[in-house]
Formats: C-alpha cells, sequence, structure tokens
C-alpha cells in the first residue's frame, strides 16, 4: 500500500530511449526485470480501475471472493442487498491472511492466526486478551478503493483518493446497460495462466495481426475485412483497411437502428485514464452471422438486456489494458489479466448468460465458451512463446505492422505512466 518512486533512476534512460523508437517494440528490460515490474504496480496497477469480477458470484450476504494482484490479496465481499465492500485481505494484528480460500460465505471474517473477527463492513468485532486501552475502533480492516458499474465490480489500489471513475466511464455506460450486465449471471469461468509479463498479454490481445496464423476458429467467425479493419478494436488496423470496411459497417448500423438499438464508438484517446474504448460493431454480415459461436447462431435462447431480435452484433468495452467485455446479444464475455510477478500473468474470464436462462435448457455452456477457449488457450501458447523469446540475448525490438496500430498507442500511453513517477 505504499506509494514510492521508480526504484532505479536507469529506468528513466530506457523510457527515453523507447520514446525515440514510437513504431518498434519495447526492449527486453520492459518484459523481464523486476525493476519494471516494480515500476508499473506502482505507476499503472495502482492507479487504474480494475476489473475484479461480477456481482452475481456474491449474490448472498457474507459471500465473498479473493482478487490477487502482485503481491496483494483482496476481500471483495457482500455486506448485504445494497452494498458490496473491498478490504486488503490483511489482519491488523500481526498481518496474517484473513480469508485463505479463493472464495467462500462468511457471517464474519475471523482471522485463523489468532481469532482476530471482522463484520462484514470491517469493523473489528473481536481482539481476544488486549491490553487497556486498547481501542477496537482504530483496528478494522483496510478498505480498498470499490464502485460497481452494470454488475462489474472495480477495485482501484490507490492510496489517496483514486481517479474518479465517472468520469473516466460515463459515457460508456449506455452501451453497457443495453447489454444488461448488470442483471446477468455466471455461465462459466475458466483460467488462463499465462508465463509471460503482462504487458505481451495486453499486446496481443490489442492486435489482429496474429489472429491469421495463430486463429483458425476465431477466423471463421470474424470476415477477414473486418479484421483488418479493426479486428481488435478501433484504431488497431490501418485507416485503409478501415476505409474499405466502412459501407459495410455503414449497412450493418442502419439495419441495426431500425430494430431499436444504440449502437456508437467511443475513443478516449491515449492521454485518457486506460485509453478507454467502447464500440457496437457486426460479427459477420456476410454470413449472417447472429452470435459469435463458431456456426454463427445463437448460443442462448433468451438474449440479454434490451435485444429483443438479434441484429448480428457485438458490443466491445475496453475500461484499461487489461480490463475488458466483449458481449453479443446472447452472452457476453468479461476478460482480466492481472501480474503475479514480472514473468507470471493470470488470465481469468468468465462468461454469463441472462438472469434466467438455464443452463442445457435455454443455452449450451460448450458452445457458448467454444469460441473464446479455444483462442484463448492459443493466445496462452504463443505469448509464452513470445516471452521465451524475449528472453533471449539476441532479442531486438521489431517494427509494428499496419495491423498493431493500437499497440503503438499503447506503448506511448504505457511510457506515459512509467514518467509520471520519474
Amino acid at each position: 500500500m505504499i506509494e514510492n518512486q521508480i526504484p532505479n533512476s536507469g529506468l528513466g534512460k530506457l523510457i527515453e530511449a523507447a520514446r525515440r523508437e514510437p513504431g518498434r517494440a519495447l526492449e527486453q528490460e520492459f518484459y523481464s526485470t523486476p525493476e519494471f515490474h516494480t515500476a508499473d504496480m506502482q505507476s499503472v496497477f495502482r492507479k487504474q480501475w480494475l476489473l475484479a469480477g461480477h456481482v452475481s458470484s456474491i449474490p448472498e450476504r457474507g459471500q465473498y471472493f479473493l482478487f490477487e494482484i502482485g503481491k496483494e490479496s483482496i476481500i471483495i465481499v457482500r455486506e448485504n442487498e445494497d452494498c458490496v465492500n473491498a478490504f486488503y485481505n490483511v489482519c491488523r494484528h500481526r498481518g496474517s491472511r484473513v480469508c485463505l480460500e479463493k472464495e467462500g460465505r462468511r457471517k464474519l471474517l475471523t482471522c485463523p492466526y489468532h481469532a482476530w473477527t471482522y463484520g462484514l463492513d470491517g469493523t473489528l468485532k473481536a481482539a481476544r486478551l488486549m491490553p487497556e486501552g486498547f481501542k477496537k475502533e482504530e483496528y478494522g480492516l483496510h478498505a480498498c478503493h470499490i464502485r460497481l458499474f452494470e454488475g462489474l465490480i472495480f477495485i482501484n489500489l490507490s492510496n489517496g483518493t483514486p481517479p474518479d471513475f465517472d468520469e473516466a466511464y460515463r459515457s460508456m455506460l449506455p452501451l453497457a446497460r443495453q447489454q444488461g450486465l448488470a442483471t446477468a449471471k455466471i455461465a462459466f469461468r475458466q483460467s488462463y495462466p499465462t508465463k509471460a509479463n503482462w504487458k505481451l498479454v495486453a499486446e496481443n490481445f490489442m492486435e489482429c495481426y496474429h489472429c491469421q496464423p495463430a486463429h483458425p476458429e476465431y477466423c471463421v467467425v470474424h470476415p477477414q475485412d473486418q479484421l483488418l479493419a479493426f479486428g481488435a478494436g478501433p484504431g488497431s488496423g490501418s485507416d485503409e483497411a478501415a476505409a474499405a470496411y466502412q459501407p459495410t459497417l455503414d449497412l450493418w448500423e442502419a439495419e441495426s437502428s431500425t430494430m431499436g438499438y444504440l449502437n456508437d464508438t467511443i475513443d478516449a484517446g491515449v492521454f485518457s485514464l486506460g485509453m478507454q474504448q467502447a464500440v457496437r460493431y457486426p460479427i459477420n454480415p456476410q454470413r449472417g452471422f447472429l452470435s459469435e459461436t463458431i456456426d454463427g447462431s445463437p448460443a442462448c435462447k433468451k438474449f440479454m438486456g434490451d435485444f429483443r431480435q438479434a441484429d448480428g452484433g457485438e458490443t466491445a468495452l475496453a475500461f484499461n489494458p487489461f480490463s475488458y467485455v466483449l458481449a453479443s446479444n446472447d452472452f457476453a464475455v468479461m476478460f482480466r489479466w492481472t501480474p503475479r510477478d514480472e514473468m507470471n500473468t493470470d488470465v481469468e474470464v468468465t462468461w454469463l448468460v441472462h438472469e434466467d436462462a438455464e443452463e442445457n435448457v435455454d443455452y449450451d455452456p460448450r458452445k457458448v465458451v467454444h469460441v473464446w477457449d479455444t483462442t484463448l488457450k492459443q493466445d496462452k501458447k504463443i505469448t509464452e512463446d513470445n516471452q521465451a523469446g524475449v528472453c533471449s540475448e539476441s532479442y531486438q525490438p521489431g517494427p509494428y505492422s499496419t495491423q498493431e496500430a493500437r499497440n503503438v498507442v499503447f506503448k506511448q500511453w504505457y511510457l506515459d505512466q512509467l514518467e509520471l513517477l520519474l
């Protein structure tokens, strides 16, 4: 919980050198050294609002789950119907972890070491055999900043006042609300622990240059002209490819609008809090795909949110380079990646469906998860291979392609975050 300056002034020289080559990947040290991991935790991950989970995972009073990043463990617990709290998982006595299981349900939060006991609001309720003058009210659990956004739980690790959540994400609210995320429920969760630096995981997700050689199933679902235009979101392809695809996009938007659906594109830019974006676009209008499934047919009979008929669209919400939601009319996918250390990243993915949808009645979970489960397993392999190559003595940063334009923006944004600590 201590925000220090970057520990090594030598990092400043590497950052300055990286600035001089905006069209190339980062140097090896950015992806592999403890010094840059420490700098990343301080300059990026303690500042950003981090997608931690969905409220449907803790519907009952006392239910909790742990959000773990780096050396931190955060207890996210439901106090009552209207309140979800977040606390550092550190006993105020001698620092033991209070909750040891990744999820569960408790009436009270009791430390297993010396039995200090906390309420669901974080206040200390019991501490045995403490000396005269001890004041329980001074030893509640340390609170972590928390915000709910249409059912999505975000936390922020800042010691002081965190960045303004509403200011950053207000413009994304209409698209998120249309999708019905607040009332959705979890259909499936899967972890893809990746032996790679978080920036390699993030950069991979922000470009589709690798899609054709690495993701044959994904390329069945999404047409080539779309992947060239914005396969990894607005601005990820060349201007020429985007212009060529625009007539297809315009036609789909006109048809979707006649159904009464909101379609918008929001791009906060490189100088924003988290490069946040929100957009709706068609999945594969040439082949009539109605959902992001391998055959294009809906995976769930009950559509989410405001959707009453399929328009074949997908909503993409990018809150920052490690917190995403991609949603068809019938299901949504939450993505989060969090660093454990300089060479390991937790990739956690959650699929959401309509709150009343019944498994194997209204939806087939295998069909819901197939495209992204397949794609993420492929991503894990290629990103780990990327990390192995980056660690070679022969590694030198190569130039970005025209389909990696979003990586150029990310590099500038990332270096800006680091320089705030210099």
